[in-house]
C-alpha cells in the first residue's frame, strides 16, 4: 500500500540552524532517501520552498481569489514528503520514523486512498 509521509517543522527552528546544522541535515536525508531507495519503499518525495513563497487558491462564485502564504497559521509548517510502499501501517510508520526532521518536528503517515 501507498502511504504519504507529510513532514512538518517549525520554520522558525529551521531558521535558527547554522550552515554546519543545515549541511548535517541534509545529509540525513540523503543517507534517509538512500536507505528506502536500497529497501524499495521510495516512490518519491520533494523538499518544500518556505510557507513565505505559497499562494493559497480559492474559488468563489466561480471568482479565483489568491492569498499570498498558507491558508492557515500553524506552529509547524509543511516542509516536504515522502511517498512510500510499505505492507502495513506498521510498517509506513517505522519507515517515517526515520525520518531526520520526525526529530524536531513531526511526520505525519496517510494512506493514498485508491479510486476503482
Amino acid at each position: 500500500m501507498q502511504y504519504l509521509c507529510l513532514i512538518f517543522e517549525s520554520e522558525a527552528l529551521a531558521a535558527q540552524r547554522d550552515e554546519k546544522a543545515n549541511e548535517a541535515l541534509i545529509d540525513e536525508y540523503r543517507k534517509f532517501t538512500d536507505d528506502i531507495d536500497t529497501s524499495g519503499h521510495h516512490i518519491g518525495g520533494e523538499a518544500l520552498m518556505p510557507t513565505e513563497t505559497a499562494t493559497t487558491v480559492r474559488v468563489r462564485n466561480g471568482e479565483t481569489i489568491t492569498t499570498d502564504g498558507p491558508f492557515a497559521e500553524t506552529k509547524e509548517q509543511l516542509g516536504g514528503y515522502y511517498l512510500i510502499e510499505a505492507a502495513s501501517l506498521d510498517d509506513a510508520i517505522n519507515i517515517a520514523a526515520k525520518i531526520p526532521s520526525a526529530k524536531d518536528g513531526c511526520v505525519e503517515v496517510r494512506p493514498i486512498m485508491k479510486f476503482d
